[in-house]
């Protein structure tokens, strides 16, 4: 008997060592991928249904994932916005390295639910529809950061961000930075360098960052020379009190 117990405590020590060195190369692999942010936790089981949670465990993550993702859009449907959230944080830890889940979890909460939330019929209070407005803002935000933790070699969540600042949060400089950093990548679209350059531009205290960055832009030929370039380069200057002699662009006369 003693021979079997010995032989059953060899087993489980054997056992606990294997599933240790297999959770840490597991763990090594996720860090290895960018798996930074997303949590796959127990609580989720409350939030999902044991039978999902259990086809999660068992290896159909992104199958789970796309389930609660339609329940995602049914819930938009009736206009269901924090059971949209909750669902998005889940659906994003299911699938962390999948970019367009972030991005369109930022969208419905930054774009969709905060227009609903300010023209709320059921809150008369301005003050307050546009706290809950801006609220949504900031958990768009904190997708598209969560995202860009993620997923850091993609330009992608970059440039989502940067129109973010742009169009929500109207923070031209954040705007900027957040361009900037998606010009970075070797993949990323040539408008964001522009992007980053004009919203600079709108920023106090760096007229003379932005206008010498313009006009690279200017001397890199016709392609670059779109409306917004010469508008924001001809205000940059006549702020800047820029000589006529050392102008690169004059703008036809009226």
């Amino acid at each position: 008997m003693r021979k079997h117990h010995v032989a059953a405590l060899l087993i489980i020590a054997l056992f606990g060592v294997a599933k240790f060195r297999f959770e840490q190369r597991l763990t090594e692999e996720h860090r290895a991928a960018y798996f930074h942010g997303a949590r796959f936790q127990l609580s989720m089981r409350q939030q999902i249904g044991q039978s999902e949670f259990i086809a999660a465990l068992s290896g159909f993550r992104s199958l789970v994932a796309d389930y609660l993702w339609i329940k995602a859009e049914i819930a938009w449907e009736h206009t269901e916005y924090g059971r949209m959230a909750l669902l998005f944080n889940n659906v994003t830890a299911l699938e962390p390295r999948n970019t367009m889940f972030w991005d369109m979890s930022a969208w419905h909460m930054g774009w969709n639910a905060s227009v609903y939330a300010f023209r709320n019929p059921k809150e008369p209070r301005e003050a307050l529809r546009v706290k809950a407005q801006r609220e949504y803002f900031r958990i768009a935000e904190d997708f598209l950061l969560r995202g860009i933790a993620n997923n850091p070699d993609s330009y992608v969540l970059y440039d989502r961000l940067g129109n973010l600042y742009k169009d929500k949060f109207e923070d031209h400089l954040k705007a900027s930075q957040a361009y900037d950093k998606a010009a970075t990548f070797p993949n990323s679209p040539s408008y964001e360098k522009r992007f980053a350059a004009y919203h600079l531009s709108y920023c106090e205290g760096h007229e003379r960052e932005a206008y010498d960055r313009l006009v690279k832009l200017y001397k890199m030929g016709d392609n670059e020379r779109l409306p917004t370039l010469l508008t924001r380069l001809n205000f940059l200057q006549e702020k800047l009190n820029i000589p006529a002699d050392q102008r690169v662009y004059h703008p036809p006369e009226k």
